[in-house]
């Protein structure tokens, strides 16, 4: 899977979130100051391209509609992100956050309870 730039990843998330939409209906979610009308049409048809938008007629409007999961992409960036900082070790990456942001051990251990509990 393609990676996405900050641009694409913006509309995807407001797509995911729709769950489909045209150029308008995008541009109404993104926050002010607003990009011009043809710089979201050119992102949309780039994602397209990259395979993570297909879209439908309706009228002389394009509905676009996204191919790839939001979980499936999140999931694909995580994965990068461990690969690529933290030599492929999940528990590096935990270490590294529980330093950084000052993590106790009770709280791990909560965040590990509601883990498991939302996986019964």
């Amino acid at each position: 899977m393609k990676q996405l730039t900050k641009a694409e990843e913006d509309i995807m998330k407001i797509l995911w979130d729709l769950n489909e939409g045209s150029v308008l209906s995008i541009l109404d979610e993104l926050p002010e100051p607003k990009p011009a009308y043809n710089t979201v049409s050119t992102i949309v048809r780039i994602l397209e391209d990259k395979g993570f938008v297909n879209y439908r007629k309706e009228g002389r409007i394009h509905i676009y509609i996204p191919l790839v999961k939001k979980t499936e992409y999140s999931n694909q960036s995580i994965n990068k992100l461990i690969d690529g900082y933290f030599q492929g070790s999940f528990k590096s990456m935990v270490s590294f956050f529980m330093k950084k942001n000052d993590i106790s051990i009770a709280e791990m251990e909560e965040a590990m309870r509601e883990i498991n509990k939302e996986e019964e």
